[in-house]
């Protein structure tokens, strides 16, 4: 009888901590909750080359799954709650933010492998890994 007393216990040990590991996980995926808003416009050469080149993946790559894409229009207000250190002048700008609030921004469209550098390095200062 203690024999399977003490593998319950042992088992439930166990699963306590599988369950644990797995909130804190959760946890700390929650916490990095940034997104990438894209601030573009109608007629925007640049947006459209970032949409073809960088648009159709960016949902599928590390980078896309740590900071979710959300466009958003040169002229239209902000969404309720979030806040940008200054206005958006061009397009397309790209602007990280973490609680509403921004973190860093690219201004304009560098390429696809200068785009994915760039935003590498906002989200490591950020402490978020994708």
């Amino acid at each position: 009888m203690r024999v399977i007393v003490k593998a319950i216990r042992t088992l439930f040990r166990q699963c306590a901590l599988a369950l644990g590991f797995f909130l804190a996980a959760h946890v700390m995926a929650a916490a990095q909750g940034a997104t990438l808003y894209m601030v573009e416009q109608p007629g925007c050469i640049y947006c459209a080359r970032w949409d073809d080149e960088v648009g159709d993946a960016y949902h599928k790559t590390a980078e896309g799954r740590a900071a979710p894409l959300k466009r958003i229009q040169l002229r239209d207000p902000l969404p309720e709650g979030i806040s940008f250190g200054r206005k958006a002048v061009f397009t397309p700008t790209f602007i990280l933010v973490q609680n509403n609030q921004e973190l860093e921004r690219i201004e304009g469209y560098p390429g696809e492998d200068f785009f994915y550098g760039m935003l590498g390095v906002m989200l490591k200062n950020a402490g978020i890994t994708p």
